[in-house]
């Protein structure tokens, strides 16, 4: 079994690998007793050789800026407590839920939603309550597809993975499993022959990779890319919008034509949620809906994912794109195209 190669765990390996230039401040100390730090060995390489104080570095560098707070942030920011019946599910929509079977990554993004209850010590789920979350998913028969997130579900042994995915292929009703997942870029070594073996032994399986600047995408990661979907796996991508780092249509356009050129399809574009210490990686959703109208006036309705908010308290994801209806008037319409400009459009529906 491939395992992710060893990286930074803390400030002192940080500074080791020459990933803190200004060395270990008070300030950092702080934020590092609070939040998780986990660097790869893969990434430090990806970070010192495009720039350690750039797009990449800044995704997973500790800050002084997260020891600032606002009002509005929230343990909890996306309302996960609120819908989990028991431990590690999270049922929000009718059809699917989350099953979070641990809480440690490769990886750990300084702008994390669950930035409070993941890391070292944190503690996944143990066999009974395992086996509880898997009975929850067999007797609930609205559950069609199952939601691997995290901790990332991909950093679980294969063998793990495999036993719940075999437990998966018994209930008749769960048709789908997805990954979502950083460890193709993180740690491309542990896209592994036994991993793949995992993903495809249970219901049709997607993997969401988790990315947001096409500097994420070196040579290995793509190789780990062309490993899943050469084996059958269809790819898609999320990526956060994240200020100062991939704020602008020429970044996003070549993310998601890059990542379009290795077979994974744009899915998700999340508005930054309100995490605790991540006011300066957030912009303004007027800001995130001129983008994508830039993104549909000049790329490949391919390129171009889904904007999206997780409404605080657990009401779920809403879209953000603007819409083309501008105004209505009965049957008349009046519609905005891609460039921005309103043409009237009569609708030719029936009356009923």
């Amino acid at each position: 079994m491939a395992s992710a190669k060893k990286g930074a765990r803390s400030l002192g390996d940080l500074e080791d690998l020459g990933l803190l230039p200004a060395g270990i401040t008070p300030a950092l100390q702080q934020v590092a007793d609070r939040y998780a730090i986990s660097v790869t060995e893969s990434l430090s390489e990806t970070i010192l050789h495009a720039d350690p104080e750039g797009a990449v570095a800044r995704q997973y560098l500790p800050s002084a800026e997260e020891l600032s707070e606002t009002p509005q942030e929230l343990d909890d920011p996306i309302g996960d407590d609120a819908h989990s019946p028991v431990a590690g599910v999270v049922h929000r929509y009718d059809d699917r839920v989350l099953l979070n079977l641990l809480k440690t990554c490769a990886v750990y993004c300084r702008f994390c939603f669950r930035r409070e209850s993941v890391g070292p010590g944190s503690r996944g789920l143990d066999s009974a309550q395992r086996a509880a979350a898997l009975d929850y998913i067999r007797t609930h028969e609205e559950i069609w597809e199952v939601i691997f997130s995290g901790g990332d579900p991909l950093t679980l042994s294969p063998r793990r993975l495999a036993e719940v995915l075999g437990d998966l292929a018994t209930i008749p009703h769960v048709g789908l499993t997805r990954f979502h997942t950083r460890v193709p870029v993180a740690a491309p070594e542990m896209v592994s022959e036994d991993l793949l073996d995992a993903l495809t032994a249970g219901p049709t399986a997607f993997v969401v990779l988790h990315v947001n600047h096409p500097d994420e995408l070196t040579e290995a990661a793509c190789a780990a890319i062309a490993r899943i979907v050469g084996r059958g796996i269809p790819m898609l991508s999320q990526s956060v919008l994240l200020k100062g780092i991939n704020d602008s249509e020429e970044v996003l356009g070549r993310l998601f034509k890059a990542l379009l050129r290795n077979r994974v399809k744009p899915y998700y574009l999340h508005h930054g949620d309100l995490a605790r210490g991540t006011g300066h990686f957030r912009t303004s959703i007027a800001e995130g809906q001129d983008l994508i109208e830039a993104l549909r006036a000049h790329h490949s309705g391919l390129c171009i994912p889904h904007y999206v908010l997780d409404l605080p308290g657990g009401a779920g994801k809403v879209p953000l794109a603007r819409g083309a209806v501008v105004s209505q008037d009965g049957a008349r319409y009046r519609m905005r195209d891609r460039h921005g400009a309103c043409h009237p459009y009569l609708d030719g529906a029936e009356e009923r």
